[in-house]
């Protein structure tokens, strides 16, 4: 029942532009799924469900995690990212990346599931993450790599 629930999950926010657990739990019910509030919430963790701004300045879910090809490709960095981060700048071997408020963590977890050179590692907040790198020139590098999945 928890994988059907799971597919299911995954299928409406495909669809639909689902921002809230509320609206999650009423598509779920509709679709014969009687669950609660606390099942919901709980299936929004264990899937990684992150919610990302739209075109329109909403928000929706999406998958930023878990198994698959799919929840790390090329094309979900691109559009997490452009959707979520203002700008880039680097001092020393850091990297500094500014996104809208509450949408650090879903940047960084793409940021962190796509392979860079001389990442140290990073640290993220609710409008903000770091990138410790190995270099300065290794920071000044990535701060240009980025800098083409930012919208201007």
């Amino acid at each position: 029942m928890k994988n059907a629930r799971h597919s299911k999950i995954l299928e409406l926010i495909g669809q639909h532009s689902i921002d809230k657990q509320e609206e999650l739990l009423a598509h779920l019910r509709r679709s014969g799924f009687e669950v609660t509030q606390a099942t919901v919430s709980r299936d929004i963790r264990e899937l990684g469900l992150v919610k990302v701004a739209t075109g329109d300045g909403h928000y929706r879910y999406v998958a930023a995690s878990g198994a698959g090809k799919s929840a790390h490709s090329p094309s979900r960095f691109e559009t997490i990212f452009r959707e979520s981060v203002l700008k880039a700048d680097f001092a020393g071997h850091f990297v500094l990346v500014k996104c809208y408020t509450g949408m650090a963590n879903a940047a960084c977890e793409v940021f962190d599931a796509m392979v860079w050179n001389d990442v140290v590692g990073t640290l993220s907040g609710d409008d903000t993450f770091l990138v410790l790198m190995r270099s300065e020139d290794a920071a000044r590098t990535l701060v240009g790599e980025l800098a083409k999945y930012i919208a201007h």
